[in-house]
């Protein structure tokens, strides 16, 4: 009984299954903050554009304003 336990023991110290998971589950959360972090910085400029590109689109004039996504479209 004892030779049993010892056994499982060794195959369970040296199973790396749940080390992997949790190493993934490390990187997806950093990547995770990357995107978050980019989306906040870069949120207002991407606004900014699309309503720029939506002004063209629809055949106006874009212009900027002070502050990011503060343009105006006139047609």
């Amino acid at each position: 009984m004892r030779s049993f336990f010892s056994n499982l023991a060794t195959r369970l110290r040296r199973d790396q299954r749940g080390a992997t998971a949790v190493e993934y589950g490390i990187m997806v959360s950093l990547i995770a903050v990357v995107i978050i972090i980019a989306v906040t910085l870069l949120g207002g400029t991407l606004t900014d554009t699309f309503t720029q590109v939506q002004c063209s689109v629809s055949g106006g004039t874009y212009t900027a304003g002070a502050d990011a996504g503060g343009g105006t479209c006139a047609p």
